[in-house]
Order: C-alpha cells, then sequence, then structure tokens
C-alpha cells in the first residue's frame, strides 16, 4: 500500500486511477450520484484503505476508502472521519468496512 502525506493528495491520486464517485455511509449501503446507487455490501469491494491521523490531535483520525462495484461499474472513494464506528450501520457493513491489519 502507497503511503501519501495528506486526504486531499490521496484522494487526487485515487481519482487519476479512476475513483471518481463520492460514496456517502448509509446504515445499510453506500449511496451515490444523489442517491442514484444505492450499492449494498454484496456489491462492492474495498480495494484498499489509507488512515490518517491529526498531527496534534490522535483522535482527529480519517479512513479513505478506495471502494469498486462490479455490478454498477463504478470506482470511488468513501472518507469516514472517525472510523466505521462514528456512523450508525449494520452490523454487516461494520464488517464489509473493517479494517483488518
Amino acid at each position: 500500500m502507497q503511503t501519501y502525506v495528506t486526504l486531499s493528495d490521496t484522494m487526487n491520486e485515487l481519482r487519476k486511477q479512476g475513483y471518481v464517485e463520492d460514496f456517502n455511509l448509509r446504515q445499510t449501503c453506500l449511496e451515490c450520484r444523489s442517491g442514484q446507487f444505492k450499492i449494498f455490501t454484496d456489491e462492492f469491494k474495498v480495494d484498499t484503505y489509507y488512515r490518517f491521523e491529526g498531527a496534534s490531535d490522535p483522535s482527529d483520525q480519517a479512513i479513505l476508502y478506495a471502494i469498486s462495484s462490479e455490478r454498477y461499474q463504478l470506482k470511488g472513494v468513501l472518507v469516514n472521519a472517525y472510523g466505521i464506528y462514528s456512523e450508525p450501520v449494520t452490523d454487516e457493513m461494520l464488517e464489509k468496512l473493517e479494517i483488518r491489519k
């Protein structure tokens, strides 16, 4: 996994690689294009992720997911400000987005 310094630099690099959609996390799915696509856990995969922590405040962290969906032919990013546990989501979504070392 490549290491990047900032969240914005990483997002720009992923966009160059075709991750152009901006996904929003919902309780049971990912959503993009103002709700045009609702993508459920069996319809996407996390290709990679990047973790960022604030230099002055370790709790100021973000996780950037690079996600693809073969079914919808979409690639995009999901930014979660304080990790997956900050949003109320189903166990299935938690498992799908869990960061495994």
